[in-house]
């Protein structure tokens, strides 16, 4: 039987879900500026971003003032999901965005000239507490990855960043990725599935995370510090256009995200405070959940891994072009 905190997690999981769901893209053109002497070339830029506990150091950053000290005025313009950011990017309605890495690649083999500019998130490394997991009912007979073997497991987007790492885990372990069979649930709907057993596993981040393990569920693997020891799982990016146009305003936007990111992981519970403001996580769902790593460097290591993994898994037809991605 639920418990009182267990449904207060699953009902503010699944609250935050809806309000992802209901954030539709919008535009915002940027403010002209001088470009002399290292000006900025914009005083206003936007960036897409979907509103996950992943992209609080950005909104920590606006309101510690990090973004307006190198001359920029940032709003981030939430979207539904990732899908909808980059294009937004390349038409320049927003000026920067923030994927996760296979989205990125995939991209650049579409031919879309994105770059990215800074580091986004990574897992904690702890392979027993990140903020992602796959995830299994506590009398589950599943106990490594190799368990997959024939079974279906849950993910919120096929194709991409989800199966493929949780592909890469199976064989890892001496699996048959092959046999495992994905399917698409929405992150709101994977407890109760997973509870009924339409499903043997789900594939979720945090706050469903924590919302399972207080419903008895249990972590069955990380699929994030499988793929690589702490995978950089999404990065800040841009146009090759815009950061051919405007590199100082790139440049103090680096600058701007990268204090931002140092300040929140030296300040957790600044970032656990400044959730509840952009996204429909309560206060007291904030203060539990696992925190994921925000790196200020962009890791070329991990990119590689993950693309070596898309590819190998058909989400990438060829090889990965990372070194147009990260530019060098």
């Amino acid at each position: 039987m639920r418990g009182p905190r267990t449904a207060t997690l699953l009902a503010a999981a699944a609250t935050l879900s809806l309000g992802l769901a209901a954030c539709g893209g919008s535009s915002s053109s940027g403010t002209a500026a001088t470009a002399s002497n290292g000006q900025n070339e914009m005083s206003k830029v936007s960036v897409g971003v979907i509103p996950i506990v992943d992209v609080a150091p950005l909104y920590l950053g606006i309101k510690k003032g990090f973004f307006s000290k190198h001359g920029l005025e940032v709003t981030p313009v939430p979207a539904a999901g990732g899908a909808a950011v980059v294009p937004a990017v390349i038409a320049e309605q927003e000026q920067f965005g923030f994927s996760n890495v296979v989205s990125l690649l995939v991209a650049r083999e579409k031919g879309l000239a994105v770059e990215s500019v800074a580091a986004g998130v990574s897992s904690t490394g702890n392979a027993g507490r990140d903020f992602n997991g796959v995830m299994v009912n506590g009398n589950s007979s599943l106990h490594s990855a190799k368990d997959l073997d024939g079974k279906t497991v849950a993910v919120n987007t096929l194709g991409n960043f989800q199966d493929a790492t949780t592909r890469a885990a199976v064989e890892k372990a001496g699996g048959d990725p092959s046999t495992v069979k994905f399917v698409e649930v929405p992150f709101p709907d994977m407890p109760a599935a997973l509870k009924s057993g339409k499903v043997d596993a789900v594939w979720v981040p945090e706050p469903f995370r924590s919302a399972i393990l207080g419903s008895g569920g249990r972590v069955l693997l990380n699929t994030c510090t499988t793929t690589f020891p702490q995978l950089q799982v999404a990065q800040y990016f841009t146009s090759t256009q815009f950061a051919q146009q405007n590199p100082n305003t790139v440049k103090s936007f680096v600058a701007g995200i990268d204090e931002s990111l140092q300040y929140a992981n030296a300040h957790p519970e600044e970032v656990r405070a400044v959730m509840p403001t952009y996204t429909k996580i309560t206060p007291t769902l904030a203060g539990q959940i696992v925190l994921p790593a925000w790196p200020t460097t962009l890791n070329k290591q991990s990119t590689v891994a993950l693309g070596d993994i898309a590819q190998k898994f058909a989400v990438l037809s060829k090889s990965p072009d990372v070194t147009g991605l990260l530019g060098s």
